[in-house]
Parts: C-alpha cells; structure tokens; sequence
C-alpha cells in the first residue's frame, strides 16, 4: 500500500440557511428544539440552555457571558460576532457551524464533537478542547492565548493565519491536522505532535525542544 505524502485538508461547505424567523432571547429554552430563528443583539447573560438543539439558526450580535450550553446541538448554524467572556459548552455538538468575527475569552468544549466548522476572524483566551472529537475543522484568522487539546482526536484540522501563544497536546491523537498556519509561542508534550503537519521553519524551531525530549547533546 502506498503511503499518502501529502496532508488532506478539511472538507467544507458554505453554509446557506432558508428565510429565518426573527426571534428574541426568551424564546430560548434548555433543551428545546429551536429552528430556522434569527437571533439579533440579545443578552443570554446567565442563560441555561443545556441540552438545546439549534438547527439552520443565526446568531449575531448575541453576547452569552456565563451562558450554559452543556449537550447543546449546534447544527447548520451561523454565529458572527459573539462576545462571550465564559462560555460553558462541555460535551456540546457542532455541525455545519460558522463562527466568525467573535471575541471569547474562557471557551469550556471539553468531550465535544466538531464537525464540518469554520472559525474565523476570532479571539480565544483559553480554548479546552480536551477529550473532543474535531474532524473537517479550519480555524483562520484566529488568535488563541492558550489552546488545549489534551486527549483530541482529530482528522483534516487546518489553521490559516493564526497564532497561539502556548499549545498542551498530552495524549492528543492526530491525523492530517496542518500546523503550518498556526505560529505557536510554545508547546508542551511534544509526543502529541505525531500526525500533525509542520514546516521547515516550524520544526527548525523546535529543534531544541525535540533534542531535549529525545535526549540528544547537539554539539557543534
């Protein structure tokens, strides 16, 4: 069998949603299902919406600081301009998601599942994504203080003109997820890095951190 040389990218669709319903925050309930709404400037400050079910929905201008979205499912679903300081959507779904133009700062995805979404124009303090399932995901654009992927699997990931300051990968398992957009300040448990796709200068860089995790003594 032959061995692929070159990383797949993700595969993605544009999203294109039906005419939408206008809605406003007090239509939303914890685990409701919603549909087709269009959701403008609200407040979900506080909000419980665990267990929620958001389908071929639009969300824009919405601030959601504190907001619970625990199993919540986010599908065929546009979010722009988020602000969301904390965020709590552990064991969440997403699918056919964009999320664009948004600033948050502690996002909680821990043992979620993230498919076919595309993430751009946005600022993370903190992103936990540990012990989620990431498959067809672009992150572009996008500035990430603290990213961890602890424990994620992960398939046709890609980042496009991004920065991290610090990347955790313990137990991380990657395949065709594309590092060469992503500038990284720093990285731990660099074991994590198989299956990641990385460029000259990237691996040139870390050529001190991958001599001291092998043990090797680099003598000139």
């Amino acid at each position: 069998m032959r061995r692929r040389t070159t990383t797949r990218p993700p595969v993605l669709e544009r999203l294109v949603l039906p005419d939408l319903e206008e809605a406003d925050a007090a239509q939303l309930n914890a685990q409701d299902r919603h549909d087709g709404l269009r959701l403008v400037g609200a407040d979900l400050t506080g909000a419980d919406l665990t267990g929620a079910t958001f389908t071929e929905c639009e969300l824009v201008d919405v601030t959601a600081h504190t907001t619970v979205l625990q199993h919540a499912r986010l599908l065929e679903t546009r979010i722009e301009r988020l602000n969301a300081p904390v965020l709590d959507a552990t064991r969440s779904i997403w699918r056919d998601v964009e999320l664009a133009g948004s600033r948050i700062g502690a996002l909680d995805v821990y043992d979620a599942e993230i498919r076919s979404t595309r993430i751009t124009g946005t600022k993370f303090d903190w992103i936990n994504l540990r012990s989620s399932t990431l498959e067809d995901v672009l992150f572009e654009d996008c500035t990430i203080d603290e990213l961890d992927l602890g424990a994620v699997t992960a398939a046709r990931v890609a980042f496009v003109n991004c920065r991290a300051g610090s990347v955790a990968l313990p137990h991380a398992r990657l395949e065709d997820v594309d590092l060469r957009g992503l500038e990284m300040g720093s990285i731990a448990n660099l074991e994590g890095l198989s299956g990641a796709t990385l460029d000259a200068a990237q691996v040139t860089a870390l050529a001190p951190l991958l001599a001291a995790h092998l043990g090797l003594r680099i003598e000139g």
